[in-house]
Formats: C-alpha cells, sequence, structure tokens
C-alpha cells in the first residue's frame, strides 16, 4: 500500500472509530471531576473492600487489580508498546479529551495493555490490591517526567491522574457484590 492510501485510509477508519466511540459515549453521565483523585479511589477501594466482591467479566478480581496497577506502573516507567504518534495526537488525544470532559472511561474491559506482561486469573485478589495501592502511592510521590501513554500520548501529572482513576472506575463496572448463602 502506498503511503498516501495508508494516510487516506488511518484517517477514515479514526473518524469511523471517532464516530462509533462517540455515539456510544453519549451515553456516560457526567461524574464530579473533582473526586477523580488517587486519594478518593484510594478510599473507594477500601470501601469495596469491606464487602465479599466478584467480577462479571471475564477477568478476575487479581486480573482487575493487577491490570490497573500495571497501567500506573508503566506511567513511571514507560509502557512497553506504542500507538504510532499519528495515532496518539489524533483519535487518542481526542479519546482522551472526550473521556476528561466526562469524567467517565469506556474502552474494552478485557484488553491488556500492548505488549504487557500477561496476568494469569490467582485467587490472590489481596496481593493485586495491595500492588495497585502501592503504584498509586508511587504515582503521587514520583518527581521525575512521566512516560508518554501508549494510546494518548503525552499527559500532565494531573492528567494521568484522572486518567488511572477513570481506567479503574471503568473496570469497577464488572466488579459486584457477591451473595454470601449460610450452609443449612
Amino acid at each position: 500500500m502506498e503511503r498516501r492510501q495508508f494516510i487516506k485510509a488511518s484517517v477514515i477508519g479514526g473518524a469511523t472509530l471517532i464516530g462509533v466511540s462517540s455515539g456510544a459515549f453519549l451515553f456516560i453521565d457526567n461524574v464530579d471531576k473533582k473526586q477523580l483523585t488517587m486519594n478518593e479511589a484510594l478510599k473507594n477501594i477500601d470501601a469495596l473492600l469491606l464487602n465479599n466482591l466478584t467480577t462479571v467479566g471475564e477477568w478476575s478480581l487479581f486480573q482487575i487489580f493487577s491490570h490497573c496497577a500495571q497501567s500506573v506502573e508503566y506511567s513511571l516507567t514507560g509502557f512497553p508498546e506504542h500507538k504510532s504518534q499519528f495515532f496518539k495526537s489524533t483519535v487518542g488525544a481526542l479519546a482522551f479529551a472526550a473521556f476528561a470532559s466526562k469524567g467517565k472511561m469506556t474502552h474494552g474491559l478485557d484488553e491488556v495493555i500492548p505488549g504487557a506482561d500477561v496476568i494469569h486469573p490467582s485467587d490472590n485478589v489481596a496481593a493485586a490490591i495491595a500492588r495497585l495501592k502501592t503504584s498509586f502511592v508511587d504515582f503521587m510521590a514520583f518527581e521525575g517526567d512521566l512516560a508518554p501513554h501508549f494510546a494518548y500520548g503525552q499527559l500532565t501529572k494531573t492528567e494521568y491522574e484522572q486518567a488511572h482513576v477513570m481506567h479503574l472506575y471503568n473496570h469497577f463496572q464488572e466488579i459486584v457484590l457477591s451473595e454470601v448463602r449460610a450452609n443449612y
């Protein structure tokens, strides 16, 4: 494929993706963006832990919390793979702007971070939650340059914090209270 055809196909594909995703995006309610902080997320994680939880999606609780921690860790150390610079400066930037304006993110909840280590299911949910909490604390204390996001490109620390919390809350949509049944 010639470069010109490739660029044309990319632009058309990106426009289609934006059109399709923005149609679904309209159904996302606005949230209080002041609550999109890691400190608030840590409180919500602690509140969740008071309950007996399960998931309704493809991933286990261990995978969900580990995946969210992995994303935070990569923002400090660098993501293993990136979308093209063209993607990050167009579709990625538009997607982040749309999510940030609504205060909510939507993405495939079983999509791994490109190039990331595979997270196998485990029953050690406490370890995954501890990893997530540590990643948040490390992020908040971090004073260096943050790595570019693999899809959104360069984000400020405030934008990254918002992205990480929206990401976690998007995954919370698949976490539910499980029924505890008494054995009689």
